[in-house]
């Protein structure tokens, strides 16, 4: 078996997921409620066999920090781990990284020190489970270089995807990164026939696209790295190297969703929600692992909860209403509350009594969802306040707003980022 490392690449400043990515990294976003994007490269890489894992990041990496060392801890006999590899000042460089091959080209010596035969580079944001063993095979059977995980796609998604062109026996001969013309898209379409050899169905997918998932021998991922100025690898690596040695597709049919942006990933969160959702986080034995919490049962006091996700320890008031939701741990909520097609992220802690009282007396909004209030088609990040009768609708239909201290609005989904305090009566 080869040695495999494997490096989760964390993104950059998360632009497209602000505001939810402006006090914590990307990887460190909370999905369905109680889990974090990196709780998923991280469980393949488990499932897989693959224990040894870096992740790479450098924006606002304290709270992602926080959450591996109080989730990922292995057999010490094994030598397995889950280490942040935070981009830092070095008497090689004292610049950010540029992009995805500049941050694994700065972290070449953690990856070098031990004999792994195979690097596996994996994307921080993206919802998807997969058996990264069968894609070592199939590098590993082809004698390849690089191994490239591919999904097919219609033409509609092709323009937003790195999209690849390969032989009937699945080396990779083309590659283009977000192909803006028709020329260029059908240059890299594959013949249907040879995804049906393959053993794909195309249904109306001829393009494929990579998934940002590659499987590298060590040797060419160093050598590459070290010989180009190259600062990413879809628009200058993959397009070189695959002029001059074997690149292998590893073709996936399963689902897979890349939650970069705010609408992507409010609606990757209400998909949850389905009667079958196209992503389940308790498939049998590959669950998706985070971290352990010592919460009480959730308290349901005579509300209406409809196709949501409802995790632990929250207490939701008599009369309330809740639709194609997701509600996050220690979500409180008021009586008479409406809350439909929206992400609640929860809070870090429980207000005591006391605590209650003095906000009482100081008019300050408790934490959780006062009553009365009615929000659809949002998201409320963690540990926010929100008082009696407020409205979060976005009524107006607005897409895209600029930001004020309340909330943002993205994709048409209200966010309210983390902390915010919305007092009683308030309309968004």
């Amino acid at each position: 078996m080869p040695r495999v490392i494997s490096l989760i690449l964390g993104g950059g400043r998360g632009t497209r997921l602000y505001p939810l990515t402006k006090s914590r990294s990307k990887p460190a976003v909370p999905i369905a409620g109680k889990y974090r994007l990196i709780d998923i490269p991280v469980s393949n890489c488990i499932h897989s066999g693959l224990h040894r894992i870096f992740v790479v990041t450098q924006f606002n990496s304290v709270s992602l920090h926080r959450h591996i060392y109080n989730t990922y801890k292995f057999d010490p006999f094994e030598g397995g781990f889950v280490e942040i590899l935070a981009a830092q000042q070095t008497m090689q460089s004292e610049t950010w990284y540029q992009g995805t091959a500049d941050a694994v080209r700065r972290n070449i010596p953690y990856f070098t020190d031990k004999d792994y035969d195979l690097v596996l580079i994996l994307s921080g944001d993206q919802l998807y489970r997969m058996d990264f063993q069968e894609m070592i095979k199939t590098h590993v059977e082809n004698k390849a270089v690089v191994t490239i995980a591919a999904l097919p796609v219609p033409e509609s998604e092709a323009r937003s995807c790195g999209v690849m062109r390969i032989q009937a026996d699945g080396r990779v001969i083309d590659f283009e990164e977000k192909p803006k013309t028709q020329e260029k898209l059908n240059r890299v379409r594959t013949d249907p026939n040879w995804l049906d050899k393959l053993g794909l169905k195309a249904h109306g997918r001829p393009y494929l696209a990579s998934m940002g998932i590659y499987v590298f021998n060590t040797k060419t991922l160093v050598d590459l790295l070290a010989s180009s100025n190259a600062t990413d690898f879809g628009h200058e690596l993959l397009p070189q190297i695959i002029t001059q040695q074997r690149v292998q597709a590893h073709l996936f049919d399963g689902y897979w969703e890349d939650i970069g942006t705010v609408g992507a990933f409010h609606q990757a969160n209400i998909d949850l929600t389905l009667d079958h959702p196209p992503f389940d986080f308790t498939h049998g034995e590959q669950p998706i692992f985070t971290r352990p919490r010592f919460l009480p049962s959730s308290r349901i006091l005579g509300a209406t909860v409809r196709n949501s996700l409802i995790c632990d320890g929250c207490v939701i008031g008599r009369g309330s209403v809740i639709e194609n939701s997701v509600i996050g741990v220690r979500s409180i909520i008021g009586d008479n509350v409406t809350i439909r097609d929206s992400y609640l992220m929860g809070a870090d802690l429980y207000e005591q009594p006391d605590d209650v009282r003095r906000n009482q007396g100081e008019g300050i909004v408790n934490l959780g969802v006062g009553a009365g209030s009615v929000i659809e088609r949002a998201i409320v990040d963690k540990n926010s306040r929100i008082g009696r009768n407020v409205k979060v609708v976005n009524e107006t239909g607005i897409v895209d707003s600029e930001e004020c201290p309340t909330h943002v609005i993205r994709d048409g989904v209200v966010v309210v980022p983390k902390h915010t305090i919305l007092h009683e009566g308030s309309v968004i």
